[in-house]
């Protein structure tokens, strides 16, 4: 280690933090002030609040769930998911300026844009094969995880217009709304809660339970896809792979779900 010398270029300057040897330094333990932010935080930002809260909103203002024949409402669900997309983007902007972290530092790093684009492109086969994979151990090993005989988010799409809405919110909703919050999530558990790996394994089974409406099949494979995203952001630091992945993801299930529908 080089020694700087001080002003008169005399002395060692010794001003500076005096390195140990390594295993010698004690951890650095997280004040509980700072947990206690973080994991408020966290719960801020985990998608429950934000969608409890605007489904309260839209009960008190009349707009219901369900159409007038009982079945699930499109247009709820649209609105109701972009404005969660909204809430929470808006949410992670604050807390991040509000402690002096630069979001786009935060979330893209210094990879270059281009390729991990096409890294999130190369990773979607990979996604597919994730969730192809576990439904088919699931239907051998256990095939209680599948009750729910119909998805209801892909029941409503069953026109064109129903396909290019449930697009929309498929990459702003899912692509870019979750990836951004996922990455939120696992850098404060870096920070202040133990870690990215036990973040890693509390948003993962969270996010797979965002997704129980679907049947707890599908809460096993949104679980694991999301320890995959997350996994992809914990090694490079930007969620734009994790982002166009999801998005395409995304929008290729829904193909599939609107030409089942169609057919």
């Amino acid at each position: 280690m080089s020694v700087e010398p001080s002003r008169a270029g005399l002395e060692p300057d010794v001003s500076g933090p005096v390195l140990e040897a390594p295993g010698t330094a004690a951890p650095v333990r997280t004040p509980l002030r700072d947990r206690l932010v973080a994991i408020a935080e966290v719960t801020l930002c985990s998608g429950f609040p934000t969608q409890l809260g605007l489904i309260v909103l839209f009960t008190l203002v009349g707009v219901a769930p369900v159409t007038a024949a009982g079945q699930l409402s499109l247009s709820y669900v649209v609105v109701l998911l972009l404005a969660d997309a909204a809430l929470v983007l808006l949410l992670v902007w604050l807390l991040l300026r509000a402690h002096a972290e630069r979001p786009v530092a935060a979330f893209v790093g210094t990879r270059r844009f281009g390729g991990e684009v096409l890294l999130g492109i190369g990773l979607v086969p990979a996604a597919l094969l994730i969730v192809a994979v576990s439904f088919g151990i699931m239907v051998h090993v256990a095939p209680w995880l599948h009750n729910v005989p119909e998805n209801p988010l892909e029941a409503l799409i069953r026109s064109p217009a129903d396909a290019v809405w449930f697009g929309v919110v498929a990459v702003v909703a899912g692509g870019l709304k979750e990836e951004v919050q996922r990455a939120f999530i696992l850098r404060r558990f870096e920070q202040h809660l133990g870690g990215g790996v036990a973040g890693l394994v509390v948003f993962s089974v969270a996010f797979g339970l965002g997704h129980l409406v679907q049947g707890w099949d599908a809460v096993v494979a949104t679980g694991l896809l999301g320890a995959f995203w997350g996994i992809v952001y914990l090694t490079r630091r930007s969620v734009v792979a994790p982002i166009v992945c999801h998005a395409i993801f995304n929008l290729t299930e829904i193909l599939i779900a609107y030409r089942g529908n169609a057919g």
